[in-house]
């Protein structure tokens, strides 16, 4: 089995606010080879998202397999709206961050180089 962090396979790794009250997130892949095998993993499905946000399935509105892009996007509902007492993030441009280390494990079989 071959192990890959998130970061080292995604060319956008970002988050941004949805309007005042979601944040949603976006992971774009340079090609189809590497988005299709990252979406084969499980790595970055819709119960891998909540397990790793700690979040009940309510805060998830929307979760995207996006193929013209090959982008992985999905948003969430935030606890209290975006520059109201207590938000610690205004812009929801930090909350990326534990997708970076999202380990991704292929087998053998599927190398993480685009073949020719």
């Amino acid at each position: 089995m071959q192990h890959r962090k998130l970061h080292e396979l995604a060319k956008t790794i970002r988050s941004k606010n949805a309007g005042v009250d979601r944040i949603t997130f976006d992971i774009i892949f340079r090609d189809r080879w590497t988005y299709d095998a990252v979406r084969r993993s499980g790595a970055l499905s819709r119960a891998a998202v909540l397990a790793l946000y700690c979040l009940p399935e309510s805060r998830l509105t929307d979760f995207v397999e996006f193929d013209p892009a090959f982008a992985i996007k999905f948003t969430i509902t935030r606890l209290r709206p975006s520059g109201s007492p207590g938000d610690s993030d205004i812009f929801g441009a930090q909350q990326y961050a534990p997708l970076l280390d999202v380990e991704v494990v292929l087998p053998d079989n599927e190398a993480f180089e685009q073949p020719c």
